[in-house]
């Protein structure tokens, strides 16, 4: 959907680009609301539940959220029902929990990060598909994400097994299934407090590419809705390859805290040079890189998930999907707002990339937090 987003919200509202991407920023916002205030209740649900009943349910949502997005004309419902996408999207923690229980603590760090290629495959197909449905009107991707929806609630029905054992279920709380309870609960201890704000951090950071590239390299280099869509199918490429392969290289020769710092070196030079960006070649040129960077969070939840028992990794991961929905509440708002602000005719000075530039110093501030943990983990062992 994210290379016909620009071209669906103007048709609608018949404004300007970069009026649209405030739309956009306020519907990735809404979206990462729902995840946030939900992923914990879904993780916790699946603790005492099972994972396949959660699953089942938020994927037939899902699909039929899509169908009616794709026939609406109203920005209002359009804003709603990205907001009930958000909600079951929040299914998200219910797939880490999954994987969690299937794989074997040294070897979560791995899993999480096959976890994440697969979202990379996701970004070759989805957006080569969606620029070549674009084509057909900018509906019509919606409609090819609604079978997709429907194709994964066939494959939970009658594939996939239950995970959750009757020794392992667990009744959750209030506090657990609050989404406040529960991450202020986990955040008060000391281990998982700095990780969860480097989640923080990166998320806001990072979420920079939904948010704006489309608007972005519309904006910079002119590109088409499906110039749009190759560029994101080249970042899936490199991102699966790296989340499937290349992660593992990492993990086995720098650990996951090596991992994480050089994930987060490697970003920010990405976003440095992002700021000032105008050459399309380059922008392609720095997409194997910055998905060389994207190999922060598989090893952050395996040091936290690591630290915790088997009976509330429902809950914890629910927690840290809620942290990363955090940072994607604010960081479309800032990325869209400060995009807005530094393009188009009324600009004060022409820098669409500033929201690449207020993602380089919130992960320089990361590296920092990555390199304190570090010296206290250090600290810990020798005691």
């Amino acid at each position: 959907m994210f290379p016909v987003m620009p071209d669906l919200i103007r048709e609608i509202t018949g404004d300007t680009l970069s009026n649209a991407a405030l739309w956009g920023g306020v519907m990735a916002t809404s979206f990462a609301a729902m995840q946030f205030l939900f992923s914990p209740t879904i993780g916790a649900l699946s603790d005492r539940w099972g994972r396949r009943p959660v699953l089942l349910i938020s994927l037939f949502i899902m699909f039929i959220d899509y169908i009616v997005m794709a026939l609406t004309h109203s920005i209002w419902m359009l804003m709603l029902l990205r907001i009930v996408s958000g909600l079951t999207a929040a299914n998200f923690s219910v797939g880490n929990a999954y994987l969690a229980d299937i794989t074997p603590p040294e070897k979560r760090a791995a899993s999480f990060g096959l976890f994440g290629a697969g979202f990379g495959i996701g970004f070759v197909a989805g957006p080569i598909l969606g620029g070549m449905l674009a084509e057909y009107g900018s509906r019509t991707p919606f409609y090819a994400a609604a079978l997709l929806s429907f194709a994964n609630f066939l494959f939970v029905a009658f594939v996939l097994p239950e995970t959750v054992k009757n020794t392992t279920r667990k009744l959750p709380s209030l506090s657990e299934i609050n989404p406040l309870g529960a991450f202020l609960r986990l955040i008060k201890l000391p281990t998982l407090r700095i990780l969860l704000i480097i989640v923080l951090l990166n998320e806001i950071a990072v979420v920079v590419y939904p948010s704006i590239w489309s608007f972005f390299t519309m904006e910079v280099f002119g590109w088409s809705p499906r110039q749009v869509g190759l560029s994101l199918s080249f970042y899936g490429i490199s991102m699966a390859i790296v989340q499937a392969i290349v992660i593992r290289i990492y993990l086995r020769y720098l650990g996951e805290l090596g991992t994480l710092l050089i994930g987060l070196a490697l970003n920010i030079v990405v976003f440095c040079i992002m700021l000032f960006l105008t050459n399309a070649a380059i922008a392609m040129a720095l997409i194997p890189l910055s998905a060389l960077g994207a190999v922060i969070l598989p090893p952050v939840k395996s040091m936290m998930s690591r630290k915790m028992p088997a009976t509330v990794q429902g809950e914890l991961l629910g927690v840290v999907s809620s942290t990363a929905s955090i940072g994607a509440i604010f960081g479309p708002l800032i990325a869209t707002y400060s995009f807005r602000m530094f393009s188009g005719d009324e600009a004060p000075v022409y820098l669409p990339g500033v929201p690449f530039g207020i993602g380089a110093v919130l992960l320089m501030i990361s590296l920092a937090l990555a390199v304190i943990y570090l010296r206290n983990d250090a600290t810990d062992e020798s005691h």
